[in-house]
C-alpha cells in the first residue's frame, strides 16, 4: 500500500486483507475525480531497479564482513586473526565480482535504452551527481515519469522544509517530513557533502552561510534542495546543465 494511501486513513485501528480491501475501495471511490492510471510497469527498468536494488545489498554485505574482519584483527593475535581474513576473503572477493557483474548489466541497460541513456547524460551534467546517483534516480522515478517538478522531487526525497505553525499555540520550525525516500536522501545527502568539498561556489556558500549562524544540516539541505532543483529543470528542458550563475543567497 502506497504511503499517501496509508496515511489518507487517519488514526486507523486493526490491519487485514478484507479491512485493507475496504479501505482502498473507499479511498478510490472518494477521490476517483483526481485518480489516474499509472502506465504500464516497462520491464526493463524493472530489471534495472532490481539490478541496483541487488548492487546496494551486495555492498552492505561487503562492507559488513570487512568491518567483522578488521574489528576482529583488534583483540586476536596474528595467526588467529590470518586463518579467519583466509577463511573470508574468498567470500570478499566472490562478492567484490558480483558487484561487477551488476554494475556491468546496469551499464548495459543504460546504453541500450534511448531513454535512460538521455536522462543519464542530463543527470551526468550535474555538479555532485555521479554514476550510482543518476542510476538511482532513473529507477526510483521511473525514467521521471510524469516529469516532476523540483518541489515534488525535493518532497520526494524529503529535502523540502514545510512550515510548523498553527494559530498561536504551534509556532515550530519548518521541518522535513520523515515519509520520504530514505535511500535517495541519502544519495543526495552524499552529493551535497561532495560539492561542499570540491566545488568553490558551494564550498563558499556553505561557508558564508554557517558565518551567519545557520547550521550545519540545514546548510546541507538546502544544498540538497538546490540539487533537487537542478535535477528537474535538466529533465524537464533536455538539456545538459550549464554552471553559468553564481549561487543564490
Amino acid at each position: 500500500m502506497q504511503p499517501h494511501i496509508k496515511w489518507s486513513f487517519g488514526i486507523a485501528r486493526g490491519k487485514n486483507d478484507k479491512i485493507d480491501s475496504i479501505r482502498l475501495c473507499n479511498y478510490a471511490f472518494k477521490e476517483a475525480d483526481e485518480l489516474k492510471a499509472t502506465a504500464g510497469l516497462d520491464p526493463e527498468l524493472m530489471l534495472l531497479k532490481d539490478l541496483v536494488s541487488a548492487r546496494t545489498k551486495l555492498l552492505r554485505q561487503k562492507a559488513g564482513i570487512s568491518v567483522s574482519v578488521k574489528e576482529l584483527g583488534n583483540v586476536n593475535g596474528k595467526e588467529h586473526q590470518k586463518l579467519i581474513e583466509k577463511a573470508l576473503k574468498s567470500a570478499i572477493e566472490g562478492i567484490a565480482r558480483s558487484i561487477r557483474d551488476v554494475e556491468e548489466q546496469i551499464k548495459k541497460i543504460i546504453t541500450g535504452n534511448r531513454d535512460f541513456k538521455q536522462s543519464y547524460k542530463l543527470l551526468m551534467s550535474i555538479s555532485g551527481i555521479g554514476h550510482v546517483t543518476a542510476v538511482y534516480l532513473i529507477g526510483c522515478t521511473g525514467n521521471f515519469a510524469g516529469r516532476p517538478s523540483g518541489k515534488e522531487l525535493a518532497c520526494y526525497a524529503g529535502v523540502a522544509p514545510f512550515e510548523q505553525t498553527s494559530g498561536i499555540s504551534i509556532k515550530g520550525k519548518p521541518k522535513v517530513h520523515r515519509m520520504a525516500n530514505k535511500e535517495l536522501k541519502r544519495l543526495l545527502h552524499m552529493c551535497a557533502l561532495s560539492l561542499i568539498q570540491h566545488n568553490q561556489k558551494f564550498k563558499a556558500y556553505y561557508n558564508r552561510k554557517k558565518d551567519e549562524g545557520k547550521h550545519s544540516m540545514s546548510i546541507i539541505n538546502a544544498i540538497k534542495n538546490k540539487i533537487a532543483l537542478r535535477i528537474a529543470a535538466v529533465i524537464k528542458n533536455q538539456t545538459s546543465y550549464k554552471n553559468n550563475y553564481n549561487i543564490a543567497a
